[in-house]
């Protein structure tokens, strides 16, 4: 039998626990990301195979040092991405103790351990941001609604990257496809069982910036937004109606559509454009950056049979890693 704490101990008196576990998973845009910050719908899947998983723990610390919060994250992660993350996750704290009447406690030691690869665009910042959330509810014993959940991520969020369309608080959580639009989200329809190449390019985004860039390029000429807007939300539409009417062949034209259009605002690089045609030199029907953009992921949609073929293209065009992933199915590695 493991000793218990004198904190230890003292929950138990109280019959709070000691330490308090949450999850969460990866997401992956598969269209309209940039263009659902204007107004735009944007099309989103979840990743269920790469999850991260926090767990919060009442510190023998906690009467030296109360209120206070230590964050570490396994794997390695960039120092100013861990800075930024750490600046989110405590006001996050401070707002969930808010919001649940909870004093500041003990000191609380909070440790994110993830399987989303950092910076690449499959929002490992809000899924550490959930699954935090979750963690800190299962210490305290306060359940928290999906509203609350969304709340709290969005604000690690917005101090983590800025402004947050939300696209990415709400995929972490989800179980199926999700339709953004207009502040609202549902269940996208899905006419059939579509498979996916994510292929990881082994850079890492640079969302900042390219939101930045975006926003200067708009400046730069009258009714560029607009007419920006207004294609990402045709392209956008029509693989809504693709992925429900059963159209494979339509849905990877405006996947590769909608990829031209961020290449072309300056938003790819010559690798991501490399995995791009990789993937459709193989078979693919269709494949476009997925995320912020100036590194990261791309996603490539194609048929069972040419998976493979795919996988093993992107490859050799430069991809660190890959992730098969199915619409109605759980996410599988592929290499």
């Amino acid at each position: 039998m493991v000793p218990s704490t004198p904190v230890d101990e003292a929950s138990e008196e109280r019959g709070t626990r000691s330490v308090g576990t949450g999850h969460a998973h990866a997401k992956a845009i598969l269209i309209g990301e940039h263009a659902v910050v204007y107004g735009a719908p944007a099309l989103a899947l979840p990743v269920p195979r790469l999850t991260v998983t926090a767990s919060v723990r009442r510190s023998r610390r906690g009467t030296e040092r109360p209120g206070e919060v230590t964050f570490a994250m396994t794997g390695s992660p960039p120092r100013p991405m861990v800075a930024r993350a750490s600046d989110g996750l405590r006001r996050l704290v401070a707002e969930f103790r808010a919001m649940a009447g909870v004093d500041d406690g003990p000191h609380l030691d909070v440790v994110v351990d993830g399987g989303i690869p950092h910076g690449r665009g499959l929002g490992s910042s809000a899924a550490c941001a959930r699954a935090v959330v979750h963690a800190l509810a299962d210490l305290h014993e306060r359940p928290v609604t999906e509203s609350e959940t969304f709340d709290l991520v969005q604000t690690a969020e917005n101090v983590a990257h800025g402004r947050s369309s939300g696209v990415d608080a709400r995929a972490v959580g989800a179980s199926v496809p999700l339709l953004f639009h207009g502040g609202e989200v549902r269940e996208l329809d899905v006419g059939f069982d579509g498979l996916f190449v994510l292929a990881d390019s082994g850079v890492l985004g640079r969302t900042k910036e390219a939101v930045e860039m975006l926003r200067a390029g708009f400046r730069q000429r009258d009714g560029a937004q607009e007419q920006f807007v207004r294609r990402a939300t045709r392209l956008t539409e029509q693989a809504r109606h693709a992925l429900a009417d059963d159209r494979p062949e339509e849905l990877g034209a405006r996947l590769t559509s909608y990829h031209e259009l961020l290449r072309a605002a300056g938003l790819s690089t010559r690798r991501i454009d490399g995995l791009v045609e990789a993937a459709r030199t193989a078979g693919g029907l269709g494949a476009k950056i997925t995320g912020g953009g100036l590194g990261g992921c791309v996603i490539a949609l194609t048929r069972p049979e040419r998976a493979e073929d795919v996988v093993g293209e992107l490859r050799a065009a430069g991809a660190e890693q890959t992730w098969v992933l199915r619409l109605r199915g759980h996410a599988e590695h592929a290499s």
